[in-house]
């Protein structure tokens, strides 16, 4: 199953993270996937750039389905849309997340997601989730649907509060519905080493037995380089500190030595 990039607070590199944690993947010559759960679309434009407007229906036109009969519905596969990277697809949101949300919450489908990731996992080595900054169907669906999660962290006191609810929240869908799932570890994000603040935080955080990851991720502009230019950093600049720090970090999450 996949692993799930959440955090109910906006703006702490989820797209990022989740994007170049696969494009990683990807060069290491495994076959991955994106399931850009974001109604905004980050990760799909982040991949795609300019050809994001005509990736198609995407998991929009999956979960449509849902909510009427079909006899022959259309595969999950056919909703996944090619990037420019070799090994590197994603399935984009589409347009219609929002006006589905209440439909499929009301309608109990909240596992149909964790069916279409068991047949993508048949096609796909590794599957990455970028969720909504929200604890809504999509993000519950995407917990449900996954082995593992993966929390930013932005070095703030208000996102270090939020963390114990948030914590709270993805074990009881553990307990309720996928006792497979497992918090994977905290990501530092955007951490600025010889700054008090994010030195004091993530220390307390340590102290107190939070699962904090080792790698830590600097505070660079060539993110918002990458960005513009729709390639991972991986593609970018391989050589960088921050593409180091998340080849280390994709290492640390997946097991290797």
């Amino acid at each position: 199953m996949g692993l799930v990039v959440f955090n109910q607070k906006g703006g702490v590199g989820k797209s990022t993270i989740t994007c170049n944690l696969a494009a990683i993947s990807a060069q290491q010559g495994l076959k991955t996937l994106v399931i850009d759960l974001d109604l905004q679309g980050n990760s799909t434009r982040y991949l795609l750039g300019e050809a994001a407007a005509q990736a198609g229906e995407g998991i929009s036109g999956f979960f449509s389905q849902m909510l009427k009969y079909a006899l022959r519905p259309t595969p999950i596969g056919d909703f996944v849309a090619e990037t420019p990277f070799e090994n590197l697809w994603v399935l984009p949101p589409g347009t219609d997340l929002e006006d589905l949300h209440g439909k499929l919450e009301s309608r109990g489908k909240i596992y149909k997601l964790r069916e279409a990731v068991d047949t993508l996992s048949e096609e796909y080595d590794r599957i990455y989730v970028d969720t909504p900054p929200a604890l809504n169907f999509y993000t519950r669906s995407a917990l449900i649907a996954a082995s593992g999660c993966v929390i930013p962290f932005d070095c703030d006191e208000f996102s270090r509060q939020a963390l114990y609810t948030l914590l709270s929240n993805v074990g009881e869908i553990k307990a309720d519905h996928n006792e497979e799932l497992e918090v994977k570890g905290i990501v530092v994000n955007q951490f600025q080493p010889r700054a008090n603040l994010p030195q004091r935080l993530v220390s307390d955080m340590v102290a107190e037995g939070l699962p904090v990851l080792r790698t830590y991720l600097s505070s660079s502009v060539r993110v918002r380089e990458s960005h513009d230019l729709a390639r991972p950093l991986i593609y970018l600049d391989a050589r960088h500190k921050l593409t180091q720090e998340y080849i280390a970090l994709h290492d640390e999450l997946h097991g290797a030595a």
